[in-house]
Protein backbone atom coordinates (compact mmCIF):
# COMPACT_ATOMS: atom_id res chain seq x y z
CA UNK A 1 0.00 0.00 0.00
CA UNK A 2 2.77 2.49 0.22
CA UNK A 3 2.95 4.89 -2.76
CA UNK A 4 5.98 5.66 -4.42
CA UNK A 5 6.35 8.59 -6.65
CA UNK A 6 9.30 10.04 -9.30
CA UNK A 7 11.80 12.11 -7.45
CA UNK A 8 10.62 15.69 -8.16
CA UNK A 9 7.15 14.28 -9.24
CA UNK A 10 4.07 16.03 -7.21
CA UNK A 11 1.04 13.74 -7.28
CA UNK A 12 -1.98 14.30 -9.24
CA UNK A 13 -5.22 13.46 -8.58
CA UNK A 14 -6.44 10.48 -11.24
CA UNK A 15 -9.75 9.90 -11.52
CA UNK A 16 -9.59 6.04 -12.50
CA UNK A 17 -7.76 5.41 -9.40
CA UNK A 18 -10.04 7.24 -7.33
CA UNK A 19 -12.91 5.39 -8.96
CA UNK A 20 -12.35 2.19 -8.33
CA UNK A 21 -10.93 2.80 -4.14
CA UNK A 22 -14.35 4.48 -3.95
CA UNK A 23 -15.45 1.35 -5.02
CA UNK A 24 -13.14 -0.91 -3.21
CA UNK A 25 -14.47 0.70 0.16
CA UNK A 26 -17.76 -0.14 -0.49
CA UNK A 27 -17.14 -3.42 -1.22
CA UNK A 28 -14.95 -4.00 2.31
CA UNK A 29 -17.29 -2.06 4.42
CA UNK A 30 -19.63 -4.59 2.98
CA UNK A 31 -17.71 -7.17 4.16
CA UNK A 32 -18.62 -6.54 8.09
CA UNK A 33 -22.17 -7.15 7.08
CA UNK A 34 -21.35 -10.03 5.34
CA UNK A 35 -19.12 -11.57 7.95
CA UNK A 36 -22.05 -10.74 10.47
CA UNK A 37 -24.48 -13.17 8.29
CA UNK A 38 -21.65 -16.09 8.19
CA UNK A 39 -21.12 -15.82 11.78
CA UNK A 40 -25.01 -15.63 12.66
CA UNK A 41 -25.47 -18.14 10.85
CA UNK A 42 -22.68 -20.11 12.73
CA UNK A 43 -23.94 -19.71 15.63
CA UNK A 44 -26.66 -21.51 17.90
CA UNK A 45 -30.74 -19.86 17.59
CA UNK A 46 -30.88 -17.90 20.91
CA UNK A 47 -27.67 -15.80 20.19
CA UNK A 48 -27.94 -14.94 16.82
CA UNK A 49 -28.98 -11.43 16.95
CA UNK A 50 -25.93 -10.75 19.47
CA UNK A 51 -23.58 -12.32 17.01
CA UNK A 52 -25.12 -9.82 14.47
CA UNK A 53 -24.87 -6.84 16.79
CA UNK A 54 -21.54 -7.54 17.72
CA UNK A 55 -20.47 -6.95 14.32
CA UNK A 56 -22.60 -3.94 13.29
CA UNK A 57 -21.56 -2.02 16.34
CA UNK A 58 -17.82 -2.45 15.36
CA UNK A 59 -18.79 -0.74 12.45
CA UNK A 60 -19.53 2.26 14.70
CA UNK A 61 -16.99 2.20 17.86
CA UNK A 62 -14.24 1.65 15.05
CA UNK A 63 -14.89 4.77 12.66
CA UNK A 64 -15.20 7.05 15.81
CA UNK A 65 -11.79 5.59 17.32
CA UNK A 66 -10.24 5.79 13.67
CA UNK A 67 -11.37 9.17 12.83
CA UNK A 68 -10.45 11.01 16.30
CA UNK A 69 -6.91 9.26 16.64
CA UNK A 70 -6.98 5.97 14.77
CA UNK A 71 -5.33 7.11 11.83
CA UNK A 72 -2.88 9.83 12.77
CA UNK A 73 -1.56 6.66 14.64
CA UNK A 74 -1.44 4.42 11.80
CA UNK A 75 -0.34 6.55 8.88
CA UNK A 76 0.55 10.10 10.19
CA UNK A 77 4.16 10.03 9.97
CA UNK A 78 6.38 8.36 12.29
CA UNK A 79 7.26 8.94 16.20
CA UNK A 80 8.81 6.58 17.89
CA UNK A 81 11.57 4.56 15.67
CA UNK A 82 9.32 2.56 13.35
CA UNK A 83 6.45 1.82 16.64
CA UNK A 84 3.96 4.18 16.11
CA UNK A 85 2.63 6.99 13.98
CA UNK A 86 2.41 10.77 15.08
CA UNK A 87 -0.65 13.19 15.76
CA UNK A 88 -0.69 15.56 13.13
CA UNK A 89 -3.74 13.94 11.89
CA UNK A 90 -5.68 13.79 15.01
CA UNK A 91 -9.54 14.42 14.06
CA UNK A 92 -7.96 14.65 10.72
CA UNK A 93 -9.28 18.44 10.80
CA UNK A 94 -6.06 19.37 8.99
CA UNK A 95 -6.88 17.03 5.78
CA UNK A 96 -9.07 18.86 3.04
CA UNK A 97 -10.41 17.73 0.15
CA UNK A 98 -7.70 18.42 -2.32
CA UNK A 99 -5.32 16.81 -0.15
CA UNK A 100 -3.89 13.59 -1.88
CA UNK A 101 -2.44 10.55 -1.18
CA UNK A 102 -0.37 9.07 -4.09
CA UNK A 103 -3.26 9.44 -7.02
CA UNK A 104 -5.88 9.81 -4.84
CA UNK A 105 -7.48 11.66 -2.17
CA UNK A 106 -6.58 11.40 0.98
CA UNK A 107 -9.88 11.70 2.57
CA UNK A 108 -10.50 8.33 0.51
CA UNK A 109 -7.70 6.56 1.62
CA UNK A 110 -7.80 6.58 5.49
CA UNK A 111 -11.88 5.34 4.79
CA UNK A 112 -10.39 2.52 2.81
CA UNK A 113 -8.25 1.49 5.53
CA UNK A 114 -10.59 2.38 8.26
CA UNK A 115 -12.91 -0.31 6.89
CA UNK A 116 -9.64 -2.66 7.47
CA UNK A 117 -9.77 -1.48 10.78
CA UNK A 118 -13.32 -2.37 10.82
CA UNK A 119 -13.36 -6.07 10.11
CA UNK A 120 -10.36 -7.04 11.61
CA UNK A 121 -12.10 -5.76 14.99
CA UNK A 122 -15.15 -7.82 13.93
CA UNK A 123 -13.41 -10.93 13.43
CA UNK A 124 -12.24 -11.09 16.66
CA UNK A 125 -15.91 -11.46 18.16
CA UNK A 126 -16.07 -15.10 16.44
CA UNK A 127 -13.99 -16.86 18.83
CA UNK A 128 -16.49 -15.63 22.10
CA UNK A 129 -19.59 -16.38 20.85
CA UNK A 130 -22.61 -17.04 22.82
CA UNK A 131 -20.80 -15.85 25.85
CA UNK A 132 -19.14 -12.37 26.10
CA UNK A 133 -20.93 -9.52 27.66
CA UNK A 134 -22.05 -6.94 25.02
CA UNK A 135 -21.22 -3.74 27.32
CA UNK A 136 -17.71 -5.23 27.90
CA UNK A 137 -17.14 -5.91 23.88
CA UNK A 138 -18.44 -1.89 23.69
CA UNK A 139 -15.31 -1.04 26.03
CA UNK A 140 -12.90 -3.94 24.44
CA UNK A 141 -13.40 -2.88 20.88
CA UNK A 142 -12.75 1.13 20.39
CA UNK A 143 -9.61 -0.22 23.00
CA UNK A 144 -8.07 -3.12 20.81
CA UNK A 145 -8.01 -0.76 17.94
CA UNK A 146 -6.00 1.57 18.95
CA UNK A 147 -3.68 -0.97 21.13
CA UNK A 148 -3.69 -3.80 18.92
CA UNK A 149 -4.60 -3.18 15.39
CA UNK A 150 -3.36 0.88 14.85
CA UNK A 151 0.61 0.16 15.61
CA UNK A 152 0.28 -3.08 13.81
CA UNK A 153 -0.95 -1.16 10.49
CA UNK A 154 1.76 1.59 11.12
CA UNK A 155 4.32 -1.25 11.47
CA UNK A 156 3.19 -3.23 7.87
CA UNK A 157 2.08 -0.04 5.90
CA UNK A 158 2.40 3.37 7.96
CA UNK A 159 5.43 5.26 6.71
CA UNK A 160 8.26 4.18 8.88
CA UNK A 161 6.96 1.33 9.98
CA UNK A 162 9.29 -0.84 11.23
CA UNK A 163 8.24 -4.24 9.41
CA UNK A 164 7.72 -2.00 6.08
CA UNK A 165 10.87 -0.09 6.24
CA UNK A 166 13.95 -2.02 8.37
CA UNK A 167 12.70 -5.29 7.89
CA UNK A 168 11.71 -5.73 4.35
CA UNK A 169 8.94 -8.26 5.27
CA UNK A 170 6.32 -8.21 2.95
CA UNK A 171 2.45 -7.89 2.98
CA UNK A 172 0.00 -6.59 0.17
CA UNK A 173 -3.29 -6.41 1.57
CA UNK A 174 -3.45 -7.38 5.45
CA UNK A 175 -2.21 -10.82 6.40
CA UNK A 176 -0.41 -9.83 9.45
CA UNK A 177 -2.49 -6.58 10.57
CA UNK A 178 -5.97 -7.59 9.35
CA UNK A 179 -5.52 -11.67 9.61
CA UNK A 180 -2.82 -13.10 12.11
CA UNK A 181 -3.81 -9.98 14.61
CA UNK A 182 -7.24 -10.59 14.21
CA UNK A 183 -6.83 -14.74 15.15
CA UNK A 184 -3.90 -13.92 18.10
CA UNK A 185 -6.46 -11.67 19.85
CA UNK A 186 -9.43 -14.18 19.24
CA UNK A 187 -6.82 -16.83 20.95
CA UNK A 188 -6.23 -14.69 23.66
CA UNK A 189 -9.80 -13.49 24.04
CA UNK A 190 -11.03 -17.13 24.37
CA UNK A 191 -8.79 -18.35 26.85
CA UNK A 192 -9.62 -15.10 29.12
CA UNK A 193 -13.63 -16.16 29.05
CA UNK A 194 -13.24 -19.55 29.11
CA UNK A 195 -15.29 -21.83 27.23
CA UNK A 196 -18.67 -22.29 26.25
CA UNK A 197 -20.91 -24.13 28.64
CA UNK A 198 -21.36 -27.63 27.22
CA UNK A 199 -18.21 -27.16 25.22
CA UNK A 200 -17.19 -30.72 24.07
CA UNK A 201 -20.29 -32.32 25.50
CA UNK A 202 -23.13 -30.65 23.91
CA UNK A 203 -24.08 -30.32 20.12
CA UNK A 204 -23.68 -26.41 18.65
CA UNK A 205 -23.97 -26.90 15.48
CA UNK A 206 -24.41 -23.73 12.91
CA UNK A 207 -28.64 -23.50 13.23
CA UNK A 208 -28.70 -21.69 9.71
CA UNK A 209 -25.99 -22.98 6.95
CA UNK A 210 -27.83 -21.05 4.16
CA UNK A 211 -26.98 -17.90 5.72
CA UNK A 212 -23.43 -18.95 6.60
CA UNK A 213 -23.49 -19.12 2.90
CA UNK A 214 -24.69 -15.90 2.30
CA UNK A 215 -22.18 -14.44 4.47
CA UNK A 216 -19.29 -16.63 2.78
CA UNK A 217 -20.44 -14.85 -0.47
CA UNK A 218 -20.56 -11.47 0.61
CA UNK A 219 -17.39 -11.99 1.91
CA UNK A 220 -16.28 -13.50 -1.04
CA UNK A 221 -17.69 -10.29 -2.86
CA UNK A 222 -15.91 -7.80 -0.86
CA UNK A 223 -12.75 -9.33 -1.05
CA UNK A 224 -12.15 -8.23 -3.88
CA UNK A 225 -11.92 -4.65 -2.93
CA UNK A 226 -9.88 -5.84 -0.20
CA UNK A 227 -7.16 -7.13 -1.88
CA UNK A 228 -7.35 -5.55 -5.49
CA UNK A 229 -8.25 -2.58 -4.15
CA UNK A 230 -5.10 -2.42 -1.91
CA UNK A 231 -2.81 -1.90 -5.26
CA UNK A 232 -4.69 1.73 -4.33
CA UNK A 233 -5.09 2.18 -8.38
CA UNK A 234 -6.79 0.40 -11.39
CA UNK A 235 -3.98 -0.80 -12.74
CA UNK A 236 -2.24 -4.46 -13.87
CA UNK A 237 -1.36 -4.94 -9.87
CA UNK A 238 -5.21 -5.08 -9.20
CA UNK A 239 -6.30 -7.05 -11.67
CA UNK A 240 -3.37 -9.69 -11.05
CA UNK A 241 -4.69 -9.49 -7.33
CA UNK A 242 -8.12 -9.60 -8.42
CA UNK A 243 -7.15 -13.40 -10.14
CA UNK A 244 -5.27 -14.34 -7.64
CA UNK A 245 -7.94 -13.51 -4.87
CA UNK A 246 -10.88 -15.66 -6.69
CA UNK A 247 -8.33 -18.39 -7.97
CA UNK A 248 -7.07 -18.81 -4.05
CA UNK A 249 -10.95 -18.66 -3.14
CA UNK A 250 -11.70 -21.60 -5.41
CA UNK A 251 -8.67 -23.64 -4.52
CA UNK A 252 -9.49 -23.55 -0.32
CA UNK A 253 -12.54 -24.72 -1.11
CA UNK A 254 -11.63 -27.92 -3.15
CA UNK A 255 -8.61 -28.29 -0.82
CA UNK A 256 -11.27 -28.23 2.60
CA UNK A 257 -13.96 -30.17 0.47
CA UNK A 258 -10.96 -32.96 -0.67
CA UNK A 259 -9.65 -33.30 2.87
CA UNK A 260 -13.80 -33.52 4.37
CA UNK A 261 -13.98 -36.24 2.08
CA UNK A 262 -11.14 -38.21 2.89
CA UNK A 263 -11.61 -37.31 6.96
CA UNK A 264 -15.63 -37.46 7.00
CA UNK A 265 -17.07 -39.03 4.06
CA UNK A 266 -18.98 -36.29 3.47
CA UNK A 267 -18.56 -32.94 1.80
CA UNK A 268 -20.43 -30.33 3.27
CA UNK A 269 -21.37 -26.95 2.31
CA UNK A 270 -20.29 -25.68 5.71
CA UNK A 271 -16.79 -27.32 4.58
CA UNK A 272 -17.46 -25.46 1.31
CA UNK A 273 -17.98 -21.97 3.01
CA UNK A 274 -15.06 -22.17 5.50
CA UNK A 275 -12.57 -23.22 2.90
CA UNK A 276 -13.22 -20.18 0.56
CA UNK A 277 -12.40 -17.87 3.52
CA UNK A 278 -9.91 -19.71 4.53
CA UNK A 279 -8.32 -19.22 0.72
CA UNK A 280 -8.89 -15.89 0.69
CA UNK A 281 -7.48 -15.03 4.45
CA UNK A 282 -4.06 -16.85 2.85
CA UNK A 283 -4.24 -14.80 -0.38
CA UNK A 284 -4.49 -11.97 1.01
CA UNK A 285 -0.94 -11.13 2.33
CA UNK A 286 0.27 -12.64 -1.12
CA UNK A 287 -2.15 -11.84 -4.10
CA UNK A 288 0.15 -8.79 -5.24
CA UNK A 289 3.09 -10.70 -4.16
CA UNK A 290 3.05 -14.50 -6.02
CA UNK A 291 2.14 -15.45 -9.70
CA UNK A 292 -1.03 -17.26 -10.66
CA UNK A 293 0.39 -20.29 -10.04
CA UNK A 294 1.33 -19.40 -6.29
CA UNK A 295 -2.13 -18.10 -5.82
CA UNK A 296 -3.27 -21.55 -6.68
CA UNK A 297 -1.18 -23.48 -4.66
CA UNK A 298 -1.48 -21.07 -1.59
CA UNK A 299 -5.19 -21.27 -1.66
CA UNK A 300 -4.26 -25.01 -1.72
CA UNK A 301 -2.73 -25.34 1.15
CA UNK A 302 -4.70 -23.15 3.37
CA UNK A 303 -7.74 -25.06 2.77
CA UNK A 304 -6.38 -28.05 3.54
CA UNK A 305 -4.58 -27.44 6.58
CA UNK A 306 -7.45 -25.09 7.52
CA UNK A 307 -9.97 -27.74 8.02
CA UNK A 308 -7.22 -29.76 9.91
CA UNK A 309 -6.82 -26.89 12.15
CA UNK A 310 -9.99 -25.97 13.13
CA UNK A 311 -10.19 -28.96 15.42
CA UNK A 312 -7.39 -28.38 17.18
CA UNK A 313 -9.33 -26.36 19.89
CA UNK A 314 -11.11 -30.18 20.84
CA UNK A 315 -7.32 -31.22 21.71
CA UNK A 316 -6.18 -28.34 23.24
CA UNK A 317 -9.16 -27.16 25.27
CA UNK A 318 -9.62 -23.44 24.21
CA UNK A 319 -13.04 -22.35 23.21
CA UNK A 320 -13.05 -20.83 19.76
CA UNK A 321 -16.06 -21.14 18.72
CA UNK A 322 -16.31 -19.75 15.28
CA UNK A 323 -12.75 -20.69 14.38
CA UNK A 324 -10.68 -17.33 14.29
CA UNK A 325 -7.84 -19.35 15.21
CA UNK A 326 -8.37 -22.17 13.04
CA UNK A 327 -9.39 -20.14 9.91
CA UNK A 328 -8.07 -16.42 10.20
CA UNK A 329 -4.49 -16.97 12.25
CA UNK A 330 -3.77 -20.57 10.51
CA UNK A 331 -4.69 -18.99 7.44
CA UNK A 332 -2.94 -15.94 7.97
CA UNK A 333 0.44 -17.37 8.52
CA UNK A 334 0.18 -19.83 5.87
CA UNK A 335 -0.06 -16.74 3.43
CA UNK A 336 2.07 -14.58 4.89
CA UNK A 337 5.10 -17.58 5.05
CA UNK A 338 4.38 -18.85 1.56
CA UNK A 339 5.12 -15.44 0.14
CA UNK A 340 8.96 -16.38 1.08
CA UNK A 341 8.47 -19.16 -1.09
CA UNK A 342 6.67 -18.28 -4.38
CA UNK A 343 7.39 -14.28 -4.61
CA UNK A 344 7.72 -13.45 -8.35
CA UNK A 345 9.52 -10.24 -8.98
CA UNK A 346 7.24 -9.48 -11.68
CA UNK A 347 4.82 -8.66 -8.81
CA UNK A 348 6.83 -7.35 -6.23
CA UNK A 349 9.13 -5.31 -7.94
CA UNK A 350 12.67 -6.73 -6.87
CA UNK A 351 12.33 -9.18 -4.40
CA UNK A 352 12.06 -12.87 -5.02
CA UNK A 353 10.78 -15.92 -3.19
CA UNK A 354 13.10 -19.09 -2.44
CA UNK A 355 11.56 -21.45 -5.05
CA UNK A 356 12.13 -18.32 -7.41
CA UNK A 357 16.00 -17.82 -7.27
CA UNK A 358 15.80 -15.76 -4.04
CA UNK A 359 17.34 -17.34 -1.30
CA UNK A 360 16.08 -18.03 1.97
CA UNK A 361 16.11 -13.99 3.39
CA UNK A 362 12.87 -13.37 2.89
CA UNK A 363 11.26 -16.74 4.28
CA UNK A 364 13.27 -15.13 7.19
CA UNK A 365 11.93 -12.05 6.98
CA UNK A 366 8.11 -13.54 6.61
CA UNK A 367 8.27 -15.63 9.86
CA UNK A 368 10.14 -12.99 12.04
CA UNK A 369 7.12 -10.37 10.98
CA UNK A 370 4.36 -13.45 11.83
CA UNK A 371 6.22 -14.44 15.12
CA UNK A 372 6.17 -10.74 16.49
CA UNK A 373 2.39 -9.73 15.05
CA UNK A 374 1.12 -12.64 16.65
CA UNK A 375 3.02 -12.53 20.01
CA UNK A 376 2.00 -9.23 20.43
CA UNK A 377 -1.70 -9.18 19.15
CA UNK A 378 -1.71 -12.21 21.66
CA UNK A 379 -0.16 -10.69 24.57
CA UNK A 380 -1.98 -7.36 24.52
CA UNK A 381 -5.42 -8.53 23.61
CA UNK A 382 -5.28 -10.91 26.66
CA UNK A 383 -3.78 -8.51 29.22
CA UNK A 384 -6.59 -5.77 28.41
CA UNK A 385 -9.40 -8.78 28.31
CA UNK A 386 -8.02 -9.42 31.82
CA UNK A 387 -8.70 -6.07 33.10
CA UNK A 388 -11.90 -5.74 31.27
CA UNK A 389 -12.67 -8.95 32.99
CA UNK A 390 -11.61 -7.89 36.51
CA UNK A 391 -13.60 -4.28 36.52
CA UNK A 392 -16.69 -5.26 35.27
CA UNK A 393 -16.74 -8.87 34.11
CA UNK A 394 -16.72 -9.88 30.04
CA UNK A 395 -18.65 -13.05 30.35
CA UNK A 396 -22.13 -13.40 30.55
CA UNK A 397 -24.26 -15.29 33.73
CA UNK A 398 -24.46 -18.89 33.38
CA UNK A 399 -28.58 -17.44 33.18
CA UNK A 400 -27.61 -15.19 30.26
CA UNK A 401 -25.41 -18.03 27.98
CA UNK A 402 -28.36 -20.85 28.96
CA UNK A 403 -31.32 -18.79 27.62
CA UNK A 404 -29.59 -16.96 25.08
CA UNK A 405 -27.89 -13.81 24.85
CA UNK A 406 -30.44 -12.74 22.60
CA UNK A 407 -33.86 -12.45 24.79
CA UNK A 408 -31.51 -11.49 27.78
CA UNK A 409 -29.43 -8.60 26.34
CA UNK A 410 -30.97 -7.37 23.61
CA UNK A 411 -34.75 -8.23 24.54
CA UNK A 412 -35.48 -9.80 21.21
CA UNK A 413 -35.50 -13.23 19.57
CA UNK A 414 -34.62 -14.02 15.65
CA UNK A 415 -37.31 -15.84 15.41
CA UNK A 416 -41.67 -15.33 15.81
CA UNK A 417 -42.25 -18.87 16.88
CA UNK A 418 -40.10 -19.84 20.25
CA UNK A 419 -36.35 -20.14 19.64
CA UNK A 420 -36.10 -23.13 17.03
CA UNK A 421 -35.78 -25.55 19.56
CA UNK A 422 -34.90 -23.67 22.99
CA UNK A 423 -38.90 -23.32 24.16
CA UNK A 424 -40.77 -20.32 24.38
CA UNK A 425 -40.02 -16.96 24.15
CA UNK A 426 -39.47 -15.89 28.23
CA UNK A 427 -41.57 -12.78 28.74
CA UNK A 428 -39.61 -9.41 27.71
CA UNK A 429 -40.04 -8.41 31.35
CA UNK A 430 -38.02 -11.52 32.64
CA UNK A 431 -35.82 -11.14 29.65
CA UNK A 432 -35.06 -7.18 30.88
CA UNK A 433 -34.40 -8.35 34.17
CA UNK A 434 -31.28 -10.40 33.56
CA UNK A 435 -30.26 -7.50 30.97
CA UNK A 436 -29.44 -5.37 33.56
CA UNK A 437 -26.51 -7.77 34.53
CA UNK A 438 -25.14 -7.52 31.33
Amino acid sequence: MEIVLAAGKAPALDTGDTAWLLAATALVLLMTPGLALFYGGMVRTKSVLNMLMMSFVSIALVTVVWLTAGYSLAFGGDSAGGLIGGLKHVGMADIGPQSLHGSVPTLLFATFQLTFAIITAALVSGAVADRAKFGAWLVFVPVWALLVYVPVAHWVWGPGGWILAHLGALDFAGGLPVEITSGASGLALCLVLGPRLGFKKDAMRPHNLPMVMLGAGLLWFGWFGFNAGSALGASGLAAAAFLNTLAAGCTGLLGWLFVEQKRDGHPTTLGAASGAVAGLVAITPSCGTVSLLGALVVGLAAGAVCSYAVSWKFKLNYDDSLDVVGVHLVGGVIGTLLIGLFAVEDMTGGAKGLLYGGGPALLGKQLLAVVVVAGYAFAVTYALGKVIDKLMGFRASEEQEHTGLDLTVHAETAYDHGVLGHGAPVAHSAAQKVTSQA
